[in-house]
This record gives structure tokens, C-alpha cells and sequence, in this order.
């Protein structure tokens, strides 16, 4: 048997970037003998095996045939007659489709070594079209690679709309999805997926709430750059320099996904366009099926971020329901990501991006005095348990009114 090296680590190797993940191809071999090599079988739909030292994965080369929609219609050829070339052949990006040998001499049958030294992402043939999921791996690409200067072929920017419009990236299942835009959240540029997704005619197919939101204007008077999705995409950028964390960026790129069911003639204005993106963050989550963390932060942004803005005007009890509501001493991560996502909103338009947002600090100091508060001492005193909730809200209100520029409590949330 012959053995290669293929994919995203000889890739990474030739972009000079760190290789953390190694794949390789076996051509000329059996499931047989690699049990019979002590390599451990685990792929489920095609022959991959566990190396019995390294634990790395090792594929038996394929070759791939569709025989039905979506990335599962697939039959696939295995046998030992299966060469390298059509091994390669069967892959989604010239880039990707490189190998090494032992004497570290790469094979290279489809030009992609020069596709990386041009910083372009390139099918490798027609066959890229047959998997809906390598429109998003693209966009993934890209969201990864824009700051090394890649840019999308024409031809295959041309292809991704085809598989648009024939209906084949509809039949992608939430799972895969999730898996993609996951990732994707983790790159160097999240809002280059989307970007991508919208440049191909997919984001209205993979994130219609994201999608409906361009073209819809703002109030110019606080958001100079007026278009609702550029406005997103600004705040996704923030939240990416602000944190790594993908349920904040995600947060970020669904806050104002209310803003999309606007009634036109009510724009620019966008009046309780918080509780209806709320209900649309929870569809969304649904049906990509993302984790509970994921959807949890984005609802409370999607809520509350207006809210965060005008900290500073809200009346004490309205800050004891808003850090009620965000469960905080509980949950203070999700009180920290939420700051983070609204200081990204704040900062995310045209002129504003380097400005203070000192609400964060206040409701930081109106939490101090929040959690500052003994709750077990409180409930203690009380007579009877139905007494506890409302004696701990006034122990909490009485601790935030010094805060308050006024310090009434009127107008409650």
C-alpha cells in the first residue's frame, strides 16, 4: 500500500500556517489489512481508521458516485484499484486536493498550489456541485482565509449560485448547517461567511431572518451607515474583535433580526422590533438546532440590547427585572457576553466604532450592588417562603436606587 498525506494539512503547510489536524489516503489497501495492520475502523459511510500510535485517521482512497439529493446521496468505490489522482478528483477545492509522499514530493494533478500562491478558492470539477454542503465550506473558507487576500473563482462563485437555484443547498439538513456556521463563528472573519453565502444567493436559503435584513433602512440620525445588514455585519466585526467566543458573534449576527418584519410603512423606525426578533432567534436556534447556550444569549440580546443602551435611564426596578431576567447570579457569563454584544451593537455603525460605551460600566457597578445583597440572610427573616421573592426585590432595589440618577421607581420595565 501507498500512503499520502492529503487536504488542510499540506495545505496549511504551503500557506504557512499551523497544521493541528493531519488526514491521509491509502491507495492499494483493504479494510482487512489495515485491521490487519492494527489500525482501529471507524467511519461509518466509508473505510477510515484510526492509526494505532498516532490516532490519526487514514481514509482508503474513493471515489464518490450521487445518487440522490443532498450531501448523504452518495455511493461510494472503494476497492484498492482506486488511484490517488481520482482520489483528489473527488474533492471540493484545488487547495484541498493536494498530496504528499513519504519523500515529501506533492502531487498536485489540479493546479493547487497555484490557486494558494494566487489566494483563490477553486472547484475541481463539475462534481463539486453534487454536495450542498461545499457552498457553505466555501463561505467557511473564505470567512477563515480573507485576511491572507482569497477571493472566490468567478466560475465557482457561478457554480454556487447554480446549486442555489436547482434547489440542491435546500436539501441540506440542520445538522450540517450548524456544524459549517459553527466553525465558521470560530474564523477570522464571521461575517465573511455571510458575506459569501449572500454573494452566492445561499443566505436567503441558510439564514432568511439575516438575509431579509439587508436592504431595510434605520433612522439615519443613529445609524449613519442606514442599511440594516450593514449594520449587522458591523457588529459582527465588533463582537470578533471583542471576543472568540462564537455564541457572542452569533448573538451579535442575530440581535436585530426583528428589524426584517418591520411594516415598511413604518420605516425607518423600529418599534418593538426587540420582542418580535426574540420569537425569531428561538425559530431560527429551532431550526438549525443549535445548542441551548447559543440560543439563550442571542434571545436576551435580541430583547434587552435596547435596553443596555439606555441603562442609565432606567428606573431601579426596571434594573432589578433586567438582571432578573438575565439570571445573574446564576449565570454571570451571560451577563458578560451580554455586555459585550451590546457594546459591539453600540460600536457597530458608521463613525461610531471607537466610541465609550460607559453603560456597560454602570450596570457592571448596579450587578455589583445586585449580587451584594444576602439572599439567604433575607430569606431567613421571613416568616413565610411566599414572602421571600417580593422582601429580596426590595433589598435589590433599595441597593441599585443610590445608582440611579434619580433614584424613583416608576415606569417599571
Amino acid at each position: 500500500m501507498d500512503i499520502y498525506l492529503v487536504g488542510g494539512a499540506v495545505r496549511d503547510e504551503l500557506l504557512q500556517l499551523p497544521v493541528t489536524d493531519r488526514d491521509w489516503v491509502v491507495i492499494g489497501s483493504t479494510p482487512q489489512k489495515m485491521i490487519d495492520a492494527n489500525f482501529r475502523p471507524v467511519g461509518s459511510d466509508f473505510p477510515v481508521f484510526l492509526h494505532p500510535e498516532s490516532h490519526e485517521e487514514y481514509a482508503l482512497a474513493r471515489t464518490e458516485r450521487k445518487t440522490a439529493p443532498g450531501y448523504r446521496g452518495f455511493e461510494f468505490d472503494t476497492s484498492p484499484d482506486v488511484t490517488l489522482e481520482e482520489d483528489l478528483q473527488r474533492r471540493d477545492l484545488t487547495i484541498n486536493a493536494i498530496a504528499k509522499d513519504s519523500s515529501n514530493n506533492l502531487i498536485d494533478p489540479f493546479g493547487g498550489r497555484k490557486d494558494i500562491e494566487n489566494r483563490v478558492l477553486r472547484h475541481v470539477s463539475e462534481a463539486f456541485s453534487e454536495d450542498p454542503v461545499r457552498v457553505l465550506r466555501v463561505a467557511r473558507f473564505m470567512a477563515r482565509f480573507a485576511s491572507l487576500g482569497f477571493t472566490v473563482a468567478e466560475e465557482t462563485m457561478e457554480l454556487m449560485r447554480t446549486m442555489v437555484t436547482s434547489g440542491e443547498v435546500s436539501a441540506l439538513v440542520a445538522e450540517r448547517i450548524w456544524q459549517e456556521f459553527d466553525k465558521a463563528l470560530s474564523s477570522d472573519d464571521p461575517a465573511v461567511f455571510i458575506e459569501t453565502l449572500r454573494h452566492c444567493q445561499a443566505l436567503g436559503v441558510i439564514l432568511p431572518e439575516v438575509d431579509k435584513l439587508f436592504g431595510i433602512p434605520q433612522t439615519a440620525k443613529h445609524h449613519p451607515e442606514v442599511d440594516t445588514g450593514i449594520h449587522t455585519l458591523m457588529v459582527l466585526r465588533q463582537a470578533t474583535v471583542a471576543s472568540t467566543c462564537s455564541r457572542v458573534r452569533f448573538a451579535a449576527l442575530c440581535h436585530d433580526v426583528g428589524k426584517g418584519t418591520t411594516d415598511p410603512s413604518l420605516l425607518p423606525s423600529h418599534h418593538g422590533h426587540e420582542e418580535r426578533g426574540a420569537e425569531l432567534v428561538v425559530e431560527l436556534c429551532n431550526r438549525l438546532r443549535a445548542p441551548k447556550k447559543f440560543q439563550q444569549l442571542a434571545v436576551v440580546c435580541a430583547r434587552f440590547h435596547t435596553h443596555c443602551h439606555r441603562a442609565k435611564e432606567l428606573k431601579p426596578s426596571s434594573l432589578v427585572k433586567l438582571l432578573s431576567a438575565l439570571d445573574i447570579t446564576r449565570q454571570p457569563a451571560l451577563f458578560r457576553d451580554f455586555l459585550t454584544v451590546c457594546e459591539s451593537d453600540a460600536r457597530g455603525r458608521l463613525g461610531f466604532e471607537k466610541q465609550n460605551y460607559p453603560q456597560a460600566d454602570f450596570l457592571r457597578a448596579v450587578a455589583e450592588a445586585y449580587l451584594g445583597v444576602d439572599a439567604a440572610a433575607i430569606a431567613n427573616a421571613q416568616s413565610s417562603p411566599e414572602l421571600i421573592p417580593a422582601a429580596l426585590h426590595d433589598a435589590r432595589l433599595h441597593a441599585i436606587k443610590p445608582l440611579t440618577q434619580s433614584g424613583s421607581d416608576q415606569n417599571p420595565l
